[in-house]
């Protein structure tokens, strides 16, 4: 699957819906960059419609998606669910404004990302990541053998939430940049031989359980949950930029 070929379906999706993509990016695991030579793409992108299909009664569906194959995963959000998802920090969206593979772009998506300051929240992202990194663990890990993928689904959702309590901003996407700034020195070989594994080997490649990891993992999640209890929610948040940037959208869409 190359570029040019999923550019030319975003532009169908554009023709068929009567939609303007505003940006269209790379999820999952060749955006965190962990992804396996059989990894399908899983293609998000966020889109607007012309002004006036807002304003009627019979509302039009806010997301996008199209068949699943072992290829492509391919869905979007409409502007104003994006919006209302920005509004609550949600670290999907967040996700998506920062993925490092992009097919799609335009130049408002900048006015988009520099709304979120105003909008992050540390408590709910923290819960976010917590909450994948304990369940895949207590669903995937333990056991005496154990998908390589799933030890990275962990790890990627802890270093997250570490990099939230110590930086206070979004995590980024790279796994690779998560773990140079928050991964113990003494893990870091243990976590590349996986690395090595998991880019030459399929999806489904199995090993035997990497007990040092887990170990990690497993007070570093309780440290985690501790801290997080301390944290308290931050104040409301009003919805002047969000609104402001709706209607300055639709007036140029």
């Amino acid at each position: 699957m190359t570029k040019e070929k999923i550019v030319s379906l975003l532009h169908e999706i554009e023709e068929k819906e009567n939609v303007k993509i505003l940006l269209a990016v790379e999820s999952g695991s060749r955006a965190w960059g962990f992804a396996s030579p059989d990894s399908d793409y899983d293609v998000r992108f966020i889109y607007v419609r012309p002004r006036e299909e807002y304003l009627r009664l019979d509302t039009t569906r806010d997301v996008i998606e199209l068949p699943i194959d072992d290829v492509l995963d391919v869905n979007g959000w409409d502007l104003d669910k994006t919006l209302r998802l920005l509004y609550k920090s949600n670290p999907t969206l967040l996700e998506w404004l920062a993925a490092p593979i992009v097919y799609m772009e335009r130049e408002e998506t900048e006015k988009l990302r520099a709304l979120i300051p105003q909008y992050f929240s540390v408590k709910k992202s923290l819960y976010h990541y917590l909450s994948m990194a304990e369940r895949n663990y207590h669903l995937f890990l333990g056991k005496e053998m154990v998908k390589v993928k799933k030890y990275f689904y962990v790890l990627r959702s802890q270093l997250a939430c570490r990099w939230i309590l110590e930086k206070g901003t979004p995590p980024p996407v790279l796994f690779s940049e998560l773990m140079a700034a928050e991964l113990p020195e003494k893990l870091r070989p243990d976590v590349e031989r996986l690395l090595e594994l998991k880019s030459g080997s399929a999806e489904v490649k199995e090993i035997e359980r990497a007990a040092v990891i887990e170990d990690y993992l497993t007070s570093e999640i309780g440290q985690i949950k501790d801290t997080m209890r301390q944290i308290e929610d931050p104040k409301d948040t009003d919805w002047k930029g969000l609104n402001e940037f709706f209607l300055w959208e639709l007036d140029n869409a």
